[in-house]
Parts: structure tokens; sequence; C-alpha cells
């Protein structure tokens, strides 16, 4: 059996999953799909790719495609999804999954009700280092969880010129910020690692508001938040702390710190190693490289890496007709979106939201 795979969003498809499709078997990406043409084509050209649109709406139609993969504005996310499940086709859908949790939850009963398969590309389930977390807590390697410290920060947004005008990461009505982009994915991997979400607050502000577009100089306003920081108390015990900012005026990246009763795991970000260690013991730095990274044509980053294993679960689970085995699917996107729309609401009512 081969794939036929149609792509919306040439962005990320072609930094990630165009690669990644190169080293699966029995797989072809019939048709692409991008609000610009030119990105279609390009896209089109340099991976084979005999189809291209700037019109989501007309690739569907004109064809059969067994696994459509939505890279798009979040706003898109659940017209596409729908659209794509109604005609018969299995969905990888990007984060954020949709713009609220009443469009994740229709999502999932559309998928449910044609009887597809469906994940959210949090492909950082994936990845061997946050793998080997999850067995040392699911194990009890560490104790019970007490406490969880998340930082990621970054400069992307904090030029005021540093973003396009109207640039859709900056746009509130287009599910853009750092919620959305990077917030999603430490929901996600909080409730893989460690269980359900009991309460949640949380503040997500926009402080960079006034931007000038580099290019024209024209001036415009940023609504999405470029700031945001959350707690989360967990049904199983424990509290966990995070915090986004893209306007830093250096980059930290992503840090995370886990403190258990037995024992300490703190991930570094820029490389990747993870400092473990025992109650009473010192600590041990590891590393658990993915194999996929020595892959020929891969750019570089866990992002993209990781991509190749989810996709090769996706793919797989599709040919043998069965459920994942592994990953996000549109039920954790459908959670994982009560807990960012806990923040929203948080920030508004300036309280505690129970899930």
């Amino acid at each position: 059996m081969k794939i036929k795979i149609g792509i919306v969003g040439a962005s990320f498809a072609k930094a990630a999953f165009l690669p990644a499709f190169k080293h699966l078997e029995g797989v072809e990406v019939t048709a692409i799909s991008s609000s610009r043409i030119e990105s279609a084509k390009n896209c089109a050209e340099e991976f084979n790719i005999k189809n291209y649109y700037d019109d989501w709406h007309k690739m569907l139609n004109q064809h059969k495609f067994d696994l459509v993969c939505i890279a798009t504005p979040t706003d898109l996310h659940a017209p596409i999804s729908i659209e794509a499940l109604k005609k018969g086709a299995n969905v990888l859908c990007e984060k954020p999954t949709a713009m609220n949790a009443a469009e994740a939850a229709e999502m999932l009963k559309v998928a449910n009700e044609n009887n597809k398969i469906h994940m959210i590309d949090h492909e950082l389930r994936f990845n061997p280092n946050r793998k080997k977390i999850k067995e040392w807590i699911s194990s009890g390697d560490i104790g019970d969880i007490q406490h969880i410290n998340i930082l990621n920060v970054s400069n992307g947004w904090l030029s005021p010129d540093a973003r396009a005008k109207n640039d859709w990461w900056s746009l509130k009505s287009r599910g853009g910020g750092r919620m959305g982009a990077n917030g999603s994915h430490q929901v996600d991997l909080i409730r893989w690692w460690c269980g359900e979400i009991k309460s949640v607050f949380g503040q997500s502000l926009t402080i960079v508001k006034n931007r000038i577009d580099k290019n024209t100089k024209e001036k415009w306003t940023a609504t999405a938040d470029d700031l945001s920081h959350f707690s989360l108390e967990l049904q199983n015990g424990g509290l966990v702390n995070v915090f986004l900012s893209g306007i830093a005026s250096h980059t930290f990246g992503n840090k995370t710190q886990i403190f258990g009763s037995e024992g300490t795991i703190v991930l570094e970000d820029k490389t990747e190693e993870i400092l473990f260690a025992k109650k009473g013991n010192d600590f041990e730095k590891l590393f658990f490289e993915d194999p996929n990274a020595s892959l020929e044509g891969l750019n570089k980053g866990i992002w993209n890496v990781s991509v190749v294993s989810l996709l090769s679960e996706l793919t797989s689970a599709i040919k043998e007709n069965r459920p994942l085995k592994h990953g996000s699917t549109f039920e954790d996107g459908l959670k994982n979106q009560i807990v960012v729309d806990a923040v929203f609401q948080s920030t508004d009512l300036r309280k505690w939201i129970d899930i």
C-alpha cells in the first residue's frame, strides 16, 4: 500500500515534513497547497510533488488522500481538519490544536465519526531524551513529583520591527502568540509525563504592542501574547511553573527542572543534555541521541529530527489500520487546548481556573 499524502502549508512542511517523508517507504506526497502559490510551486519543484495549489479547498476536492498534513496558521486548523476527515483522509495537524476548545472538540468528534486516525504534531513526545524522562517518572525513579520549573526565553518579538506587518504569529485573531507556539508543547509534555491538570493560573500578555514593518515602516498593532506565564496544579499532586518570553534581549532557550521526592532531572536546551540524580547522589550527565539525526537532508534541531519518528508511527498506523501506539491524538489536543484556554481565562479573571 502506498499512502497518498496532501500537505496544506509550505513553511514547516519544507523544513520538517517533506525532508522526513523522503526517508519513509510506501508514501507519496501527491499535492501541496499554500496561501502563496509561489511557495507551493517552490516546494513542489524542490521535492518533486506533481500538484500544487493556493486553495486548499480545491486541493481536497481534486484528490483522494490517505493522509492530510496541516501546517497552517491556527485559525485554519479546524476547518481543514474537518473537511479532510469528511473526505476520508486521516489527519496530522500542527499545534496548537485549534482556536479554542470548542473547535478542538468538533475536530475530535468528526475524526471519531469517520473512524480516522488523528494526530497533533507534538513531535517532542518522540525525542529520546524526553522519552527517557517519561520512563523515569512513570517508573517512580524520582518518586512523587513535587514541582517542575520550565523557562523558555528568546528575543524574536523584542524589537518593534522584528515582525512583518500583520505577521500571523502576532495576531490573536489568527491564534498566534507564545501560548500557542510553545505553551501548547509544554502542556502536552507535562500531561504526558505527569498526568492530567487539576487547576490553572496564569497571564498571557502583549508587551510590545506597537510595531513597525521593517520594510515599509508602516505602523501596526500586535494583539497576541509575547510573554506568558502559568502555574498548573497536577491531579496527582505537585505544581508546575512555566515562563515563556519572546521579548528578552538575550536568548536562553528552554530549560526544564523536575523535582521529585526521590530525585531530580534537569534538561538543558542548547546541549540537550540531561542532569539526573537520585536523592543523596551526585548529578550524572546523560544524553540519548536520536538515531534519525544522521539521516541525509534533514534540517538540524530536535523539532525537525523528531518528526521522522512521528511520521513513521503515523504512516505505519495507517498502513496497518490500527490506532496510534504513541503520540498526541486529537483527544490530547483537546485536553491541551482546555488548559491553554484556561490561561487566557485566568488572565481576564485574575484567578485560578479549575479544569
